[in-house]
């Protein structure tokens, strides 16, 4: 099986569980910090323009593994936190990643967010480095170690 289609399976795999466990995580924190998560994966080269916006927030607003959450609500803390990375992304990053790590103390929920994250990185069929880079930031941010998803 060729390493993409061993890929696509994976994240398949990982959108079914992540979507049981993101309905266990039904909370105002989880669906900020996996906003936050989103924002950071489409300003990940240090900037986010207006297309990588509309996509981004078209996945969110359609993407089965968030549904347990009102889209409305969802894409106003994704458009409040990609707002806060286009007008600086230094500050806009710190307060993202300081959002994420609010989980710290809840293993489960930190993991469900970088799977989000993940998922949302890969949703184009290209998971780059940069992204990449944004996720192992997270994972830090909450205290799991990066090689735990393979980063």
């Amino acid at each position: 099986m060729a390493l993409w289609d061993q890929l696509k399976d994976r994240v398949r795999d990982m959108s079914a569980n992540t979507k049981t466990q993101v309905g266990k995580f039904k909370n105002k924190d989880f669906a900020k910090a996996s906003m936050a998560m989103c924002a950071l994966i489409a300003a990940a080269d240090g900037h986010i323009d207006a297309e990588e916006r509309r996509k981004t927030a078209g996945f969110i607003s359609s993407n089965d593994v968030l549904s347990v959450f009102s889209a409305s609500e969802l894409l106003e803390h994704f458009n409040f936190y990609s707002s806060k990375l286009e007008s600086d992304y230094d500050f806009g990053k710190v307060e993202a990643i300081a959002t994420i790590g609010k989980l710290k103390s809840k293993p489960d929920a930190a993991r469900a967010v970088i799977s989000v994250g993940i998922i949302i990185g890969g949703a184009d069929g290209n998971f780059d480095d940069d992204e990449k880079k944004a996720v192992r930031e997270a994972c830090n941010a909450v205290g799991i170690a990066p090689s735990e998803f393979d980063l």
